[in-house]
């Protein structure tokens, strides 16, 4: 499937930014979130480079055949009706695990937003997980992560600093329009 991923990645004409996660257990923040594609060309890009990245599926999409190919692909199935523990479903999924790179989009919604979710934040606090900034730029047609982004005890400073990093990178969206740095 690597050799597969490879081809297609660069088919499509993107540019590869870094490999493989460094640490076992990795939250990589995807931005910006404006399309249901940039779920499928992250995925072709981390198997591209060897990687498995998990991310968060609601379990009403875990039937057959569906649920089958959304494990593979990584997927997790999660509990949304529960509210507030979603963050503690993910937290027990990294307890499980040895290794977990976790796919985030802190936008929560391909919807223009300026309200970032700290969900993230919380799961890297208690489960001691590596934070990496992510990132699809369709303008640029570059995909990858940069270096470990540190987290203070601050989630909405820490957010500031990373709609900053976006912003300052000219990170441009699928759908431009339905992407911000602001606040």
């Amino acid at each position: 499937m690597k050799s597969i991923c490879k081809l297609l990645i660069k088919l499509l004409g993107w540019k590869v930014v870094n490999g493989v996660m460094p640490d076992k257990k990795a939250i990589i923040i995807g931005v910006p979130h404006t399309s249901g594609w940039d779920f499928i060309i992250s995925w072709i890009y981390y198997t591209s480079v060897g990687g498995v990245a998990s991310t968060v599926v609601k379990k009403e999409f875990f039937f057959w055949p569906v649920g089958f190919f959304l494990r593979k692909m990584g997927a997790i199935p999660v509990d949304r009706s529960r509210g507030a523990s979603l963050v503690k479903q993910i937290i027990d999924e990294f307890e499980k695990r040895e290794t977990l790179h976790l796919a985030i989009t802190p936008e929560g919604t391909r919807k223009l937003t300026t309200r970032w979710k700290a969900g993230f934040h919380a799961i890297a606090k208690a489960t001691g997980a590596k934070v990496y900034l992510g990132f699809f730029d369709w303008g640029r047609k570059e995909i990858g992560w940069v270096d470990q982004f540190e987290i203070t005890d601050d989630a909405q400073a820490d957010i500031r600093r990373m709609k900053a990093y976006y912003r300052e990178r000219g990170i441009v969206g699928k759908h431009p329009e339905l992407f911000t740095t602001e606040d």
